[in-house]
């Protein structure tokens, strides 16, 4: 592994600034395909680092390039912006001023920690052979996502190797999680209408119970998981949604379920939505009903690259010790970042941001979400770092 000479930096002062970057825009959330402001603040952060070429692939996101000294290969590294549509309960200083708008996942915290990593790295600009490409993605949150529209406006032309990471608040702080092959998830999403006829409650033989139908298909969509699907190959499919009725004496004419589905392999991702609709079509005309069924799919399964996974997992033992490195399972939640992996090997892993003793241990997307500021610290050096191992090799 290559070390990186520090020496000549300031690194306490970039830890420092990240953290009050992060906190300016903690403060300052914006949605999914709506980042102008946080897209303009980094745009003339990085700018003021000088020694990096700094342009604006969309309205609301921002590439940084950093060519080294010498010639060599490409990488990137990818953070996301965006906040959620959440009334913040956190109680911090730096809350959310937006009312009903919060970063309750952490973007704010990757924001920062790509920025503290560029400002380094702008100043090691004679060691480095190669590119740096430091990429702050719009709309993670929000299918389709800020990953795919970047990656065809051209950001990862080029590229050899793409790095990104997740604070992430079940693991605790001081702790770096990799994960080998399948990582997160390929989200996808449902909406089935189950179309009876409606009537008075106390005359069930009259109507054409929608509600009793459609509890039937909620049941019956789990014997895909338990039946038709290799129990080998994850698959999760949950009802988040049933809207039926507005009273108690009226059996509705509709019911409206929504759902989603979180897959890893692709063939068995192609497959579910067609026994999904073979099981509604199946009860929906034994009861005299009608349906509508509507799939959409999501991002694409994070799936780690086996060589990319081993420098970075090198790296953090190099840099933290192996005690602090824990390999990981995967997880259902989806991520965009599997978008940059179509154009280039890639790995995506944890840094651990969690702390029971402080009482940080809320889970992503929840009102008090937060995290231990120190992972900022540690998401820099490790970016640093690896950018200098990968580009090494």
């Amino acid at each position: 592994m290559v070390k990186a000479d520090l020496q000549h930096i300031s690194l306490k002062e970039v830890y420092q600034e990240a953290i009050e970057w992060r906190r300016y825009l903690h403060a300052h959330p914006e949605l999914s395909f709506h980042e102008v402001n946080t897209a303009k603040f980094v745009y003339e952060t990085l700018k003021a680092f000088g020694g990096i070429d700094v342009t604006r692939p969309t309205k609301t996101s921002v590439l940084g390039v950093l060519k080294g000294s010498l010639p060599g290969k490409t990488i990137a590294i990818r953070a996301d912006m965006d906040a959620l549509p959440i009334e913040e309960n956190s109680g911090v200083p730096y809350s959310s001023q937006t009312p009903g708008v919060m970063h309750a996942c952490g973007h704010d915290g990757h924001t920062a920690i790509l920025l503290g990593a560029a400002k380094i790295l702008s100043q090691c600009k004679d060691d480095i052979a190669g590119e740096i490409r430091f990429i702050f993605q719009h709309a993670e949150e929000l299918y389709p996502g800020g990953a795919e529209e970047l990656v065809q406006h051209g950001v990862m032309n080029g590229v050899d190797v793409v790095i990104g990471t997740h604070l992430w608040s079940p693991l605790e702080i001081g702790k770096i999680g990799i994960v080998y092959g399948p990582m997160m998830a390929a989200p996808d999403t449902f909406q089935i209408f189950v179309n009876g006829k409606g009537g008075h409650a106390a005359m069930p033989q009259d109507t054409v119970d929608s509600i009793a139908i459609a509890s039937q298909v909620v049941t019956n969509l789990q014997h895909i998981v338990s039946r038709n699907i290799d129990p080998l190959k994850p698959v999760v499919i949950s009802v988040a949604k049933f809207v039926g009725g507005t009273t108690h004496n009226v059996i509705p004419g509709s019911v409206e379920i929504m759902g989603t589905v979180r897959s890893f392999d692709p063939e068995v991702r192609k497959e579910i939505p067609k026994h999904m609709e073979r099981i509604v079509k199946g009860i929906t005309s034994a009861h005299d009903a009608d349906y509508t069924f509507r799939y959409e799919f999501g991002y694409r399964a994070v799936i780690n690259h086996e060589e990319i996974t081993k420098v970075m997992e090198d790296t953090a033992i190099e840099v933290y010790g192996k005690e602090d490195v824990v390999r990981m399972d995967p997880t259902m939640v989806g991520e965009d970042f599997s978008a940059y992996q179509q154009a280039a090997k890639g790995c995506f892993f944890y840094i651990g941001a969690g702390n029971k003793e402080q009482g940080i241990i809320y889970p992503h997307h929840h009102e008090q979400f937060m995290i231990d500021e120190r992972s900022i610290e540690k998401g820099i050096n490790l970016f640093v770092h690896a950018v200098f191992n990968f580009l090494s090799q």
